[in-house]
């Protein structure tokens, strides 16, 4: 089942709780923190996403482009967060990062960015509920899809299913109607949309038609496999 995450690094900050509203029905809200030395911008941390858990009924999917979130990522799950994802390239010792979300009560998960191959990890993701495959580099919004992704979401597809895991792979840079039927195709479920959503008349509008779009991509994939 495709599953749109609306992310509000797109929506209006000094409004936040009003464009959490604005996406109702969306499976859950993509938060991203960034702390100005993993990238280089600088967004949101603990105190908005508790704010935000308690000011909506969507889950918050809370993914950290930070330096040492072994350190951090705990407090998020705290703080409200339904899942955590934290990177590859910034994690000390990832499996352990996994283990503590999952026994906090959250769905773990772990991002990739462009550059960073799915093989090292592969015996790695059953500690995980979810892969994300960067299609942009992390950082900023509004950046355009890296179609260079598409063979690398389709090997991570295919690992996972060689493990008969039930994870979920989502992407996120750049998805829109342009791009989702390719990710759909390639085999990712869950899909980060921020400008295509949150730049739309009718952002709730907007979920729907590209949760649509995907699931109709998704089984014409699996149809063609």
């Amino acid at each position: 089942m495709a599953q749109i995450n609306p992310s509000i690094l797109s929506a209006d900050f000094a409004r936040l709780a009003e464009e959490a509203r604005a996406v109702d029905g969306a499976d859950w809200l993509h938060v991203d923190v960034m702390d100005n030395h993993f990238v280089p911008n600088l967004t949101l941390g603990v105190p908005v996403v508790e704010a935000l858990s308690k000011a909506t009924g969507t889950p918050l999917d809370c993914h950290l482009m930070i330096e040492a979130p072994d350190r951090w990522a705990p407090q998020y799950v705290e703080a409200g967060a339904g899942s955590v994802t934290f990177h590859a390239e910034a994690a000390a010792a990832p499996v352990r990062l996994a283990r503590e979300i999952r026994a906090k009560g959250a769905r773990a998960s772990m991002a990739l960015k462009p550059a960073t191959p799915i093989e090292p990890w592969e015996d790695l993701l059953p500690e995980l509920d979810m892969l994300l495959v960067m299609t942009v580099e992390p950082g900023f919004g509004g950046q355009a899809f890296l179609d260079i992704m598409l063979p690398k979401i389709r090997r991570t597809r295919q690992l996972i299913d060689k493990h008969g895991l039930q994870m979920w792979l989502q992407v996120d840079g750049g998805v829109s109607a342009d791009t989702i039927e390719r990710c759909a195709e390639a085999g990712a479920d869950v899909f980060v949309a921020g400008s295509a959503v949150y730049g739309a008349d009718d952002p709730a509008a907007a979920v729907r038609a590209l949760r649509t779009q995907a699931g109709e991509a998704a089984a014409r994939g699996a149809h063609a496999h």
